[in-house]
């Protein structure tokens, strides 16, 4: 039996360097950078939001091609066998009733280009002003401007309805332009925006080189503001094409009346005494009232995208 001084004592055997020291490794999958994770929860939800877009679409156009009966005999989801009457229901919803979709259709242009139009106009004026120019009371108008965009246009209906119709303007264009100048929303968004966009520098060295506020806002400043009026532009033109609540307290004259009322009154034909149900021509004009939408997303994709990330990086 070995005592514990002599073991202390006897030398230890040298450690074997020859041999390769095997460490344990987690294995963990390093992210690429510019490469975006892949999450299946998250591909599941991005499919489902899709089919949710989607499906619609796609019943609303499958069933612009089927003839008033043939929207009963047929599947939703399906073509009609043997009718494609999509050129038919385009050329009757023109003729119908004396074509007074095409009047529908220009009321609804002229409620855009002056309503939507001028709303974005004046979203660029005052959010130019209220980024580039300190005055007294500006922190005010911001919480008034958050405190509008927080209320509901609906809220708002009623009472615009007894103004204007203390002022005789009911039943008129003017009823639904008007209102449809004031957009807090894209004032906010101009704001945000003339904020990131226009440096301060470029102004004031604009300003010592004798260029007047009206010749500087128009030369530098507009051609920066770009992406963001494309961007308001957009917002504004789809509120005033989709708008349906203020025309229809506001308007008794069907001759003045946008899409959205128009095809409802189509609609609501077959539930009275008499009417003949039109529901082809219907779904025929939805499909036509959101084609000019469409084309005008797609026509400025790359300007309202850019627009919508401006500020979103700090540098």
């Amino acid at each position: 039996m070995t005592s514990p001084a002599s073991t202390a004592s006897r030398p230890r055997p040298a450690a074997d360097t020859s041999r390769p020291v095997t460490r344990l490794r987690t294995s963990r999958k390093k992210h690429t950078p510019g490469r975006p994770r892949r999450s299946v929860l998250l591909t599941l939800l991005t499919g489902l939001v899709l089919l949710y877009t989607l499906v619609p679409l796609a019943w609303l156009l499958i069933s612009a091609t089927k003839t008033q009966e043939g929207l009963a005999s047929s599947f939703g989801l399906w073509f009609d066998n043997g009718h494609f009457a999509l050129w038919d229901n385009v050329k009757e919803t023109f003729t119908y009733d004396d074509g007074v979709f095409t009047r529908w259709l220009l009321n609804t242009l002229l409620y855009v280009v002056l309503g939507a139009g001028g709303a974005t106009f004046l979203a660029i004026l005052g959010g130019y002003a209220l980024a580039k120019f300190k005055f007294p009371g500006r922190n005010a108008v911001f919480a008034v401007v958050i405190g509008a965009v927080a209320v509901p246009g609906t809220a708002l209906a009623v009472p615009t309805f007894l103004m204007f119709s203390k002022m005789g303007l009911t039943n008129t264009p003017w009823a639904v332009i008007i209102p449809s100048l004031i957009s807090p929303f894209g004032l906010y968004l101009m704001w945000v925006f003339a904020t990131e966009a226009i440096p301060t520098e470029l102004l004031e060295a604009a300003r010592m080189d004798g260029a007047g506020e009206v010749r500087t806002f128009f030369t530098i400043s507009l051609p920066l503001l770009a992406p963001g009026i494309v961007t308001v532009l957009l917002f504004t033109t789809v509120a005033t094409w989709n708008n349906y609540f203020l025309p229809l307290i506001m308007l008794k004259d069907p001759d003045w009346y946008p899409l959205t009322l128009g095809l409802n009154a189509w609609n609501a034909q077959a539930a009275t005494a008499g009417g003949q149900p039109v529901f082809n021509l219907v779904i025929t004009g939805s499909v036509l009232t959101i084609v000019p939408l469409i084309a005008a997303f797609l026509l400025l994709q790359k300007y309202w995208q850019s627009g919508l990330a401006a500020g979103s990086v700090k540098e």
